[in-house]
């Protein structure tokens, strides 16, 4: 449903065009400070200079801009920093809805009007995200808004203005927003308020929501916008609401949008063959597949990798020797036979040549964003003066790390107390027990309080809408056993790998002996498991694994607890024993990876493939449990926690930066993170055991971060 003309029924608009009617602006101009229109009593338009209050700041109206989709666009400034905002109110007029309907909608669209990645990484997807859901308790409006200035130019009125576009045009925006829905069906992401959730139907594919951007006046980009979970809370209630679409229909309203532009029309029927242009069959069969009037791709990853195979309309599948080939063969001079095989000669060393150089490309590629990082501490700006106290869990991930050498003379404690040369910002760290983590979380409480500047964890859970996350690494737990190379080895007997389901029946206590897991292993060896003595890790563990239901975490708690280093000690002594031994454990990476006594079991969440992330530096490859852990040449894979690629390693997470969002950005935490998110910030990190944002090159790993120090 792409008009509003229904909606509105109980106004009786002589226009039929309620949210930009002529009759609305008239009235403004008649009268200033108009609420309602004269003819029909509809609610007029935001007049200039009107200020919204939000959660996360007020914003004032510039200019009206026009309707798009069900609710109507002004651009306006948000009041603090003067920065451009876009804002799209909606309308939920009193003769359509009710009070009771009206409460229940502002409180739907509160909860979901809005979506980030879950782990707060800034990466463009051609998602238009939004900053922040406004639903005021009294009035007639919700607002929408987005921080960041946007293309304008919906591919309806790219329509209007330019007419049909090309098979080639329609390739390439085919390509571009079927990477957006395969970003935003498969991501973890985060609504308004706070709530997290795997993959999202967009469920509102069409011109008006596909927002298009012409670049050097040939090429474009081409974003989605109003998803259908907050777009469709303001449809009249006398209108039957539309059904939740799936990941198919998805790609079924884009093959719609396709066929429209590609025929320059909007009113002919797909289904009427006479309708298609006749300039790229290919294509044609593509979307024939999209709209399921042919076996319909399974998801928009699959489609869009046929789409990149798809021939050129120009390709001839029929490329098929003459019958009297055989015969020009025989009358082709040989010299000619002679060129050829210079010719054959030189492509066969142009595509080794090809192949090398797009090899080293791609290793150059992995690491751009890693260059686009500030080299190290001395270049982060406005660092401001003066004492910060920040605080974590106490025994928390954060609270060993400081206590590791992260160069040759220092511990990282002592290197981040006052980190930048020259500037007097000390932050100094207070760790803070949580007695009862169940219900709250002591570090971020102190926050909140104003007691500590900002908080570093990993505990998403305790996150409200009054804070700030900025992630600055990936932390995670691996699950080890004792890594033997006796008669008998777990690891190997393992395969190097155990399924979430298998962990789960563990620490329940449904699984006692390794024999009921593989029929191959003796039945003298029962499982042992312990449970390490960090909170951060125990809470991780529960959501990760146990899916936080509370009767495994009743059975689970049964489980005996044990500090990491003694369960490792115990593995030693066994192995030195040659004993056979069923120990099982997890733990921290800093406190597990680079050792040796446990070996990391792979992860197999469903029907995925394993996922090891601890990499060999030679060969880059995922351990194995032949492999000596012992001669430390070992790294943890940054690519394999980043949540943007499926599937990615199930018990990594990010760390966090939390401080108020009142702060100013020359505040403590989000000056800390600033500097953490620097190269020489990524590298000490890595140093003492967490994992980057994104991969770093291996000569600063091996080197220890001494080119990235400040000079």
């Amino acid at each position: 449903m792409s008009s509003t003309e229904l909606f509105y029924k109980e106004y009786p608009c002589s226009h039929n065009a309620h949210l930009d009617c002529e009759k609305v602006i008239e009235t403004l101009q008649e009268v200033k400070g108009a609420k309602f229109c004269f003819e029909c009593g509809f609610p007029t338009i935001l007049p200039e200079e009107a200020e919204i209050k939000g959660y996360r700041g007020s914003y004032r109206v510039t200019k009206f801009v026009g309707v798009r989709g069900f609710g109507r666009l002004y651009s306006g400034i948000q009041l603090k920093d003067k920065q451009p905002v876009i804002i799209k109110e909606y309308l939920l007029p009193s003769r359509t809805f009710n009070q009771d309907e009206t409460f229940k909608r502002k409180e739907a669209f509160r909860r979901v009007g809005g979506i980030d990645l879950a782990d707060n990484r800034v990466q463009n997807f051609r998602l238009i995200q939004t900053w922040e859901a406004i639903s005021p308790e009294k009035g007639e409006s919700c607002y929408l808004i987005t921080k960041d200035v946007q293309p304008s130019q919906t591919l309806r009125q790219y329509l209007k203005q330019n007419g049909a576009m090309t098979p080639e045009q329609v390739r390439e925006l085919l390509s571009e927003v079927l990477q957006t829905l395969e970003f935003l069906h498969s991501q973890k992401l985060r609504f308004s308020s706070n709530q997290v959730q795997r993959g999202l139907e967009h469920g509102n594919i069409n011109l008006d929501s596909v927002l298009i951007k012409v670049e050097n006046k040939q090429r474009f980009v081409a974003y989605l916008c109003d998803l259908a979970i907050w777009e469709n809370l303001f449809i009249s209630p006398s209108i039957p609401q539309p059904k939740a679409k799936t990941h198919v229909q998805d790609l079924e309203s884009l093959g719609l949008v396709a066929f429209q532009l590609w025929v320059g029309q909007t009113q002919l029927d797909p289904k009427d063959h006479q309708a298609w242009p006749d300039n790229d069959n290919y294509l044609k069969q593509f979307i024939y597949r999209l709209l399921s009037l042919n076996t319909p791709y399974g998801s928009a990853e699959i489609a869009r990798q046929e789409l990149l195979k798809l021939p050129q309309p120009d390709e001839s599948d029929n490329l098929r020797p003459s019958s009297d080939s055989q015969e020009q063969k025989k009358r082709f001079p040989k010299k000619y036979w002679l060129w050829l095989g210079v010719l054959a000669f030189l492509l066969l060393g142009g595509t080794i040549w090809y192949y090398f150089w797009q090899r080293f490309k791609l290793d150059d590629d992995q690491y751009l964003k890693w260059r686009g990082l500030a080299q190290n501490f001395s270049k982060v700006d406005n660092v401001p003066s003066g004492k910060f106290t920040y605080t974590g869990e106490k025994n928390s991930t954060w609270s060993y790390i400081l206590t590791q050498a992260a160069d040759d003379e220092r511990r990282l404690k002592d290197i981040l107390k006052k980190p930048k040369k020259g500037v007097e910002a000390t932050f100094v760290y207070q760790d803070i027990s949580s007695d009862n983590i169940i219900t709250t979380s002591q570090p971020i409480k102190a926050v909140l309080d104003g007691k500590q500047d900002f908080a570093i964890t990993s505990l998403e859970n305790f996150f409200t809408i009054d804070l700030n996350q900025k992630p600055v690494a990936y932390d995670g737990l691996l699950v080890f056993v004792a890594f033997s190379q006796n008669n008998f080895s777990l690891p190997k007997a393992l395969n190097g790998k155990i399924s979430l389901e298998r962990l789960r029946q563990i620490y329940t206590g449904k699984i006692k002996n390794w024999h009921e897991i593989d029929s191959t292993i003796p039945p003298n060896i029962p499982i042992e498991p312990y449970v390490p003595t960090e909170l951060e890790a125990i809470q991780q563990f529960k959501k990760l694994v146990l899916n936080n239901n509370q009767q495994d975490i009743a059975l689970f708690e049964k489980i005996a607890k044990e500090n990491t280093g003694a369960t490792q000690n115990r593995m030693r002594e066994a192995i030195k024993k040659e004993k056979s031994i069923g120990i099982i454990s997890f733990g921290i990476l800093s406190k597990t990876w680079n050792q040796c006594s446990g070996y990391p079991l792979a992860i197999v969440d469903k029907n995925n493939s394993p996922i090891q992330p601890l990499f060999r530096s030679v060969g880059r490859r995922a351990i194995e449990p032949s492999d000596d852990l012992c001669d430390k040449a070992n790294y943890l894979d940054p690519k394999t926690f980043q949540a943007e690629r499926a599937p990615h390693y199930p018990l990594g997470y990010p760390l966090y930066v939390v401080y108020r969002k009142g702060d100013t950005p020359q505040s403590g935490g989000f000056t800390f993170a600033e500097l953490l998110q620097t190269r020489q910030g990524q590298c000490l990190l890595n140093k003492v055991g967490l994992v980057p944002l994104q991969p770093m090159p291996d000569d600063i790993r091996k080197n220890a971060c001494k080119s990235l120090s400040e000079p």
